[in-house]
């Protein structure tokens, strides 16, 4: 037996001993994959902000009575543990951030993490591309998100037929009927998969990537996350606007937003100079929350309008349709769970990044850590501890 798996190790290390991505990854992240901190080892472009930083004040009095409260999950994730057994032992937590009614009433930090610190959010950027996104319909860029992706990355009418069937709408909904899969466990019947994930995260020639992609069923069809319809739509963004997307990003959300920090967004490479807009944005926790803001307050950044209301709707009413998936924002009907009586809505990153937004309570919740690929019972934790009557509705 030992023999019979040295022997799978070994075949699994020639086989990827012909993938360049996957040697370029584990050389940066070794055999756990990226991390929070990674971005030390990517090409990037930077997120400038202006000289007027907002600073969310510290309350007054905090919320530390969350520390004695206790938890039962709804889908057998967690049984009567305490919110920092939950958040922090279980999950590698390096930083939660609590707000409500723009001050801070609970914050804490462990290992290296610091309120300043930049942290790469993962799939967040998902939701922070999608944001772009409806900033590019109401300036007009993009027409309708229901126009066909071949009108922005025209070059895709000559690979598969279907490439003219996909929609922006379905980019932002994860029904583009992409055969590609987030697989990140080397595993010898997923290997092709694993090899495709690691050529997005560490290829150096994203749109080459982009068409040799096929079709597992016509776009619309179904919904089914996967990264590479994100990236997608990260692509479209930038033939619309005619603009790097951290530039874009500097002109429409860091400076008006008057974050404290640049941010950093990663590139395949300087050559090709295609943003990871999938999973590549990184960012202090602060300024994250100040995305919740954004979208706590409908659009609105105190009185500027950033961002359509409607958008906003779009993305984050209470919805079970699409697995609970809208614009690149979730609410806990994917997870099966009974609605709460003040349902929030979030996004999520692997290894448990989470920003979560609720309006009845107008709260922002934010967590970073890493090590922790069972990340889906955060926002639960953070919908229930919405609903505590300490937080009254406002």
């Amino acid at each position: 037996m030992r023999n019979l798996r040295n022997w799978i190790i070994g075949a699994a290390l020639c086989i990827a001993m012909t993938s360049c991505s996957l040697i370029r990854g584990y050389v940066a992240d070794g055999k756990d994959g990226p991390n929070i901190f990674s971005f030390v080892h990517q090409v990037h472009d930077t997120v400038a902000t202006g000289n007027q930083p907002f600073q969310f004040p510290v309350a007054s009095k905090r919320a530390d009575w969350i520390d004695t409260l206790h938890f039962f999950s709804q889908s057998n994730y967690y049984h009567n543990i305490t919110f920092l057994e939950a958040i922090s032992s279980k999950s590698s937590t390096q930083g939660v951030l609590i707000i409500q009614n723009d001050s801070i009433v609970y914050e804490k930090y462990w290992g290296d993490m610091t309120s300043d610190r930049l942290a790469t959010v993962f799939s967040v950027s998902k939701s922070i591309t999608s944001l772009m996104c409806g900033i590019a319909v109401d300036d007009g860029y993009i027409r309708s998100i229901d126009d066909a992706v071949t009108d922005y990355v025209p070059e895709l009418k000559k690979k598969d037929p279907m490439w003219q069937k996909l929609t922006i709408r379905h980019l932002l909904d994860m029904r583009s009927g992409i055969d590609f899969d987030d697989v990140y466990y080397l595993n010898l019947k997923d290997f092709k998969r694993l090899r495709a994930i690691a050529r997005l995260n560490y290829g150096h020639n994203t749109m080459k990537q982009i068409k040799g992609l096929k079709f597992r069923c016509e776009p619309g069809t179904d919904h089914r996350y996967e990264s590479m319809t994100s990236q997608i739509l990260g692509v479209v963004i930038e033939r619309a606007t005619g603009k790097r997307f951290a530039d874009y990003l500097s002109e429409k959300v860091w400076k008006p937003l008057q974050m404290e920090s640049p941010a950093l967004v990663d590139l395949d490479s300087r050559k090709h100079h295609v943003p990871h807009n999938f999973g590549g944005i990184t960012l202090t926790m602060r300024d994250l929350a100040k995305i919740g803001r954004l979208y706590l307050n409908g659009g609105l950044w105190n009185g500027q309008r950033i961002v359509s209301e409607a958008w906003i709707h779009q993305s984050t009413d209470y919805n079970t349709d699409n697995d609970g998936y809208h614009f690149n924002w979730y609410n806990l009907s994917n997870e099966g769970a009974k609605k709460a009586p003040y349902p929030g809505y979030f996004a999520l990153g692997i290894n448990a990044q989470v920003l979560y937004v609720n309006p009845y309570k107008r709260l922002i919740m934010v967590r970073i850590g890493v090590g922790n690929r069972n990340h889906t019972f955060v926002p639960n934790i953070f919908e229930q501890l919405s609903n505590c009557p300490q937080f009254p509705t406002m």
